[in-house]
């Protein structure tokens, strides 16, 4: 229901503010002359007011030529065809908006625009009130970990709030603070957000977290959208390729829009190009707020009895500090605690991870100098439940958006400490099979930089026992072909084998993408195989950890260790296969299938 009118006048200023309309077109009559410049069948007009019923506001919008009700204004886009009006103005279509000229097939107004997609985000903006104002809007964007620190994010805010948080994800969407219903983009179509933005304001609400591709601005399903915080987490090449980026140069700028379009940025201090992106909130106005993770090895022993951990600066050098002072002294670090205990360290299939210390900076560092540092202050200590340490970034990610968001936060520590009971489906889900040894883990890496992030954690939690490690991977088709051999390479040295399967292969051959994956393989020591069926190739890498279980018992190897690494998928219930969305059990509940 939309909370403001949106009318064919109001429509088209918006468009002409905008530097969007291009004419507005009608058929004067269902007869067609021969003047090929229709000055006599047609009108032509930039002004709303030459056509009938310009004040009238339109009762529905849609993008999709089979929604159309009585008073639709359609937005068409993409691979559109005129034979999808055949019926459409005796469905009620009475205004369409689209960058060609439809009056041929139809008789309804035509808002001619220079950008479908932009129009349709700032249109749909003002047809469902500008909801976006009313909310406290918060967008992160990054190559890995949007949808933990996203969740984090919403955690903290939902507590401090009592339920008054929202959440668009690329796993979830949430409208009303409880209910979780899964979605189907990292970020939705311009319409489709502002609709939930609207029930979500309906519902309440007071602040949405949302994840931003960088397809969301390749493709401006978030034009017009300013945000009053963002997070810019980290980079590396994705995404690359003839239908998505073309260069990492486009796919990094394309993930800098968001910084002109924030308030305030929270920057992960080690993401590389940072100081670009400094650069582009300096020119934009906006503030910006740093933090770090402390790595293990970049430490001999816990240093963080805060506030002496101001040693930050020997352990995080920063080759222009003058200029840029903030990545040397990041506004929040988290640091680890090395001390585990022993009962943790034998726990192979516990989902804990090392406690981490998180600090906020106690000075200002605007005229920063080497021998004058401020001291870092304690928030608390923090001990997740998703597994991985590399999850603490995003958690302190989190806590330095949340607090921008909400200043107060800095005092609600219960809040804070909400990010502790985070669970992800499909994300670092550890799994043990009773009938043997061997954990299975579900996780939704899909490229170099998270493939590696994952085999570091596997390789550090069970450093101390024998493993055979298996992964079951393929990769998406039609998009991102970089990804085939970059998870190859990220893995080969690292495991003993691949178990390639489908993914999203769109409209790709599912084994042309598995052998492109298996021609990858430099390494002659790993194994490697191709298994299509998806549910097939994790039972088979079951059934097999269960063998090699049974023979290193019969050779009193006890301390052998199968791990399986499951990738690409996580919990989602489809695979996208020839454009269709084919129902899957999931691997997540593949895997507790089989380990019941």
């Amino acid at each position: 229901m939309p909370l403001q009118k949106l009318s064919l006048d109001e429509a088209s200023n918006i468009l002409l503010k905008q530097n969007l309309l291009r004419e507005i077109i009608q058929n004067k009559s269902t007869q067609k002359h021969d003047d090929l410049t229709h000055e006599h069948d047609q009108t032509w007009s930039i002004d709303a007011r030459d056509f009938d019923n310009h004040t009238n506001p339109y009762s529905h919008i849609t993008y999709d030529s089979r929604d159309i009700k009585p008073n639709t204004l359609l937005f068409i886009k993409g691979n559109f065809k005129p034979e999808y009006l055949k019926d459409a103005d005796k469905n009620g279509l009475t205004a369409y908006v689209s960058q060609d000229c439809y009056s041929d097939y139809t008789n309804a107004v035509g808002l001619i625009v220079t950008d479908v997609r932009k129009a349709m985000s700032v249109l749909s903006a003002a047809f469902f009130g500008n909801p976006q104002e009313k909310l406290t809007t918060i967008g992160i964007t990054g190559t890995k970990g949007k949808t933990t620190t996203a969740y984090f994010t919403h955690a903290i805010l939902n507590a401090h709030s009592n339920g008054k948080a929202a959440l668009f994800s690329s796993v979830d969407n949430c409208l009303d603070g409880k209910t979780y219903v899964e979605s189907d983009l990292t970020t939705p179509e311009s319409l489709d957000a502002f609709r939930m933005m609207s029930q979500a304001v309906e519902n309440d609400m007071k602040y949405l977290v949302m994840e931003v591709s960088s397809q969301a601005y390749k493709v401006n399903r978030v034009y017009g959208l300013h945000f009053n915080v963002a997070a810019f987490l980290n980079i590396s090449p994705d995404h690359i390729s003839p239908i998505e980026h073309p260069t990492f140069e486009d796919y990094l700028y394309c993930k800098r829009q968001i910084v002109k379009n924030t308030d305030a940025l929270v920057l992960n201090a080690d993401c590389a190009h940072a100081d670009l992106i400094i650069q582009d909130a300096d020119q934009n106005g906006v503030k910006v707020t740093t933090f770090s993770r402390i790595h293990r090895e970049e430490i001999d022993e816990n240093t963080c009895d805060c506030p002496e951990c101001s040693n930050h600066c020997d352990i995080h050098p920063y080759e222009n500090s003058a200029k840029y002072p903030e990545l040397v002294l990041p506004k929040y670090i988290a640091v680890p605690e090395l001390q585990e205990s022993q009962e943790s360290q034998e726990s192979q299939g516990a989902q804990s991870t090392s406690e981490h210390c998180i600090a906020v900076l106690g000075g200002d560092i605007t005229n920063f100098k080497d021998q004058d540092i401020p001291e870092y202050n304690t928030i608390d200590r923090f001990n997740l439940k998703i597994a991985g340490d590399f999850n603490y970034e995003n958690a302190l990610a989190a806590i330095a958006i949340a607090q921008n968001a909400q200043p107060d936060l800095i005092n609600n520590i219960d809040a804070l400490h909400a990010i502790e009971n985070v669970e992800i489906p499909g994300r670092m889900e550890i799994f043990e099979d009773p009938k043997s040894n061997t954990i299975a883990i579900v996780d939704y890496a899909h490229n170099y930089v998270s493939v590696k992030a994952l085999l570091d954690f596997v390789e550090e939690k069970y450093a101390s026992q024998s493993l055979y490690t298996t992964l079951v991977t393929g990769s998406a088709g039609n998009k991102a072909y970089d990804r085939r051999k970059e998870i190859v390479q990220a893995a080969q040295n690292r495991i003993d084998e691949f178990v390639f399967t489908i993914e999203d292969t769109n409209t790709e051959d599912p084994m042309d993408i598995c052998n492109d994956m298996k021609s990858c393989i430099t390494n002659p020591g790993v194994k490697s195989q191709i298994i299509i069926d998806r549910t097939q190739a994790i039972e088979h890498s079951v059934n097999e950890a269960r063998k090699r279980g049974e023979q290193s018992k019969r050779d009193e190897d006890s301390d052998l260790l199968n791990v399986i690494l499951i990738i690409g998928k996580g919990d989602e219930r489809w695979i996208k296969h020839n454009n269709k969305h084919v129902p899957y059990e999931s691997d997540s509940l593949v895997i507790k299938r089989l380990f019941s």
